[in-house]
């Protein structure tokens, strides 16, 4: 039993560990702009089409179901309200997990693994390079980084999306639509979308470099690591979602 529970122990005293040196080397200098750049525009790059393609559907399937409701019972006026409620509380924040762990974290895993088992990691030691401060932490940031940038675009898409759907093809007034948009979204809400988004990135970032770092094997380790980083990195995302949900309600609450 002890042998069974002491393997995935050592794996989150490890991630903890590799999350504490994250936390060091973060505000030791110097800083890695290039590599932050670079790495920015590397997660961004493959994960803009993804985010395209999942949020256009996810918000009209979304707006066309609270349509209904609303229809239903006389409040067709309030989906602009319901629209950007639900884009920038719920939606931008999920499709941000989809894309995070399913496209961003999953290249710097293989980006990291291929490094690992060509020994670069290892000649970066010898040499006296510290591949946390090195490697790490501009992957770490530019995950969160591009985390808050990809929130932001679900959250507009969902509310344009939302709104070309309703008023030309539901039928719903534009100018009620328009108006109802801030009824219920104010700046906390979307202050609050924009934490979680930026702890998704967090959290992904950092589960990426840790699987990546402990690739051990050939090339059919990096493709373990990488489906690992989709799994641990949704598991761990969706929590996330909920606790700061649920701290974010209970300080919004008016």
């Amino acid at each position: 039993m002890n042998e069974v529970l002491a393997v995935p122990l050592r794996a989150v005293g490890g991630f903890f560990e590799l999350t504490a040196d994250v936390a060091r080397a973060a505000v030791r200098r110097p800083f890695q702009r290039r590599e932050f750049i670079d790495q920015a525009w590397f997660v961004a790059r493959v994960s803009i089409v993804p985010t395209l393609l999942v949020a256009i559907p996810f918000t009209v399937l979304v707006s066309f179901t609270l349509n209904i409701l609303l229809r239903e019972i006389g409040a067709a006026d309030l989906s602009g309200a319901g629209a950007a409620f639900g884009s920038i509380t719920q939606v931008g924040p999920i499709v941000t997990v989809l894309i995070v762990a399913g496209a961003g974290a999953t290249a710097i895993c293989a980006d990291l693994g291929a490094r690992t088992i060509r020994e670069e990691i290892d000649a970066m030691r010898v040499l006296g390079i510290d591949p946390v401060h090195r490697l790490v932490v501009p992957r770490v940031l530019a995950s969160m980084f591009v985390a808050a940038l990809l929130n932001g675009l679900v959250s507009t898409i969902g509310i344009l999306g939302g709104f070309l759907f309703s008023v030309f093809l539901q039928g719903v007034n534009p100018g009620a639509f328009v108006n109802g948009i801030t009824l219920l979204t104010h700046l906390p809400e979307l202050v609050i979308s924009e934490v979680k988004a930026t702890l998704f990135g967090l959290v992904a970032g950092l589960m990426a470099c840790y699987l990546g770092l402990n690739v051990r094997g050939g090339p059919k380790s990096v493709g373990d690591a990488v489906n690992q980083t989709v799994v641990f990195s949704f598991m761990a995302l969706f929590v996330v979602n909920v606790v700061v949900t649920a701290v974010g309600i209970k300080f919004t609450a008016r």
